[in-house]
């Protein structure tokens, strides 16, 4: 690309390198660079329809939907095309080159800095990326603890628009594109509603002509295939690749992959992993939560037990014997919890809550029960003396406590008597 200060001439045929000529070719128009021109295929002199054309018929051809390889030439000709769409960048480009682009231009309100025009063309945070990109599409996609655990690929079937090849996204016949004369090319009508003496409200509608376009194509003149609207529905099937270690609500994006509208664009499809409920396991971060039941007999003397696990290994676990697991411990496994997204052979640990689970009433005759106190720990001691009230344990029953606070809160009234209340009796 030439960056010095000499202007040439240029008939903007398209062989990869600035052309130069000589002011013969009168009918050409001096530009400093002809690299966007030449990207679109079109001379410096070329009309902004000839413009529009070209980059259409090269956005349709080389999409990354069609040519998945291509995307930096796609990238390329959007660039292009969005600096010479526009007559104030388009002339700035013609006297400075892109490096006048680069630099805002002398008194051009586009950009107001360099990073402004990077963010624009790859999608960016910048006001342009947001003005000529189409809608993001979001989607949620159903994934298992064990998919999260061990990774999956997943097909996904979506329905998008694509701009109609028949009629290159224009709706209908050349020339058959005018501005929508209820609206005024507008897409939006102003209605004013009275509501009251002296009052009017202002309603903006859509344009029920246009739809909202701006621009109508004749009934007779309209796309066979699209029938006017510049794009068709289109089923496509997206792999999503869940990796491993991914988390609940983690986002994928498919950058281009949304609705195709004409000089737009197209958004992205973000996809929003939801993670459904596990019968065994708990994830918390990096790790990974259980619970057991042992038996008490286990609890006090020892046990063996096994976990299997989310990748259908059995894991062996062993309490030393003599060792008490107290109901509610918490002990871990270390490295056999989730593994570390971008590091899959990192894991969290794997926590275990033992719940202790005690024998039934009865479960041992009253002769036994004296061999087996004398191999537990020694009971308290407890001092009475006769000033002590003996009570008498009872079974507890939650429905009969809620009962009779129900009861008490009547009985409370102090303007009332404290007996309860009582039918009246004729």
């Amino acid at each position: 690309m030439a960056r010095g200060g000499s202007q040439h001439w240029s008939s903007g045929e398209s062989d990869g390198r600035p052309e130069e000529q000589t002011t013969e070719d009168s009918g050409d128009k001096m530009v400093k660079e002809t690299q966007y021109y030449d990207i679109l295929g079109v001379k410096p002199s070329a009309s902004p329809e000839e413009i529009k054309k070209a980059y259409r018929k090269l956005a349709l051809k080389y999409h990354p939907d069609k040519n998945p390889d291509e995307g930096e030439k796609f990238k390329l000709i959007s660039q292009a095309y969005e600096v010479l769409s526009d007559p104030k960048k388009r002339e700035i480009y013609d006297q400075g080159g892109e490096q006048a682009i680069k630099e805002g231009g002398s008194g051009s309100p586009s950009f107001s800095s360099p990073m402004d025009i990077f963010d624009m063309f790859f999608g960016g945070g910048g006001r342009m990326a947001r003005e000529r990109r189409g809608k993001n599409v979001v989607h949620q996609l159903s994934v298992t603890l064990e998919d999260l655990y061990n990774g999956v690929t997943k097909k996904l079937a979506l329905q998008k628009n694509v701009i109609c090849e028949k009629c290159e996204g224009v709706g209908g016949k050349k020339g058959s594109v005018e501005k929508c004369p209820v609206c005024k090319g507008r897409g939006m009508q102003i209605h004013i509603q009275q509501i009251g003496p002296g009052m009017v409200q202002q309603i903006q509608t859509m344009c029920i002509e246009c739809k909202g376009q701006g621009e109508r194509i004749n009934p007779k003149d309209r796309c066979e295939s699209c029938n006017g609207a510049k794009v068709i529905r289109e089923k496509k099937i997206i792999e999503v690749h869940v990796e491993k270690g991914m988390k609940d609500g983690q986002k994928i994006l498919f950058h281009g992959e949304g609705d195709q509208e004409p000089e737009l664009e197209p958004g992205d499809v973000i996809i929003v992993l939801d993670q459904k409920d596990h019968s065994v396991f708990q994830r918390r971060g990096h790790d990974l939560i259980m619970k057991m039941k042992i038996q008490l007999s286990e609890a006090l003397c020892g046990f063996k037990k096994t976990i299997k696990t989310l990748d259908d290994r059995v894991l062996v676990i062993t309490s030393k014997s003599g060792e008490v697991i107290k109901h509610g411990d918490l002990k871990c496994v270390r490295n056999e919890g989730m593994p570390i997204y971008k590091s899959p052979l990192e894991k969290g640990i794997l926590i275990i809550q033992f719940l202790v689970i005690f024998p039934e009433k009865h479960w041992l005759p009253q002769d036994k029960l004296s061999q087996l106190e004398a191999l537990l720990p020694p009971r308290q001691k407890v001092r009475i003396t006769e000033d002590m009230d003996q009570v008498e344990l009872k079974e507890f029953n939650p429905n009969e406590q809620n009962w009779r606070q129900h009861r008490e809160a009547y009985e409370e009234d102090d303007d009332g008597p404290r007996a309860g209340v009582q039918c009246q009796t004729a």
